[in-house]
């Protein structure tokens, strides 16, 4: 059984959301769909944002079609050097990219959540 990170590239909150995912979930395997400031190009604070978007929703059409993908975790994290902004603007970010992935088609049917990394590098559910 999959579910799917959509997170930042930073190598410190990988294990993380890895270990959240599959401990919280139940889940075996997670397929990772990675940009730097992830949160921010879903919440459309970041430029090129738009190619980027169909990126990833061409990433995670993947995740949930052929792996079968049934929990989607978009998340931010402390000292994201891809999207520096404050840890409110993040989790607010989160929130509106958890909106935005499941207006998407093929989405209803699917569990998204938002989860914060915090300085300590701990997940704390947002949305």
């Amino acid at each position: 059984m999959f579910g799917t990170a959509i997170s930042c590239m930073d190598g410190r909150i990988q294990e993380p959301i890895r270990r959240y995912i599959t401990e919280r979930f139940g889940l075996e395997h997670v397929d990772v769909i990675t940009q730097p400031g992830i949160d921010g190009v879903l919440a459309g604070e970041t430029t090129g944002g738009k190619s980027r978007i169909e990126l990833i929703k061409c990433m995670l059409s993947i995740s949930v079609n052929a792996h079968g993908s049934s929990t989607i975790v978009i998340s931010g994290h402390y000292d994201c050097a891809g999207h520096p902004v404050s840890d409110e603007q993040h989790i607010h970010d989160i929130k509106k990219a958890v909106s935005r992935v499941k207006s998407w088609d093929g989405m209803s049917a699917i569990q998204v959540i938002g989860v914060w990394i915090n300085k300590d590098w701990k997940v704390e559910v947002v949305a």
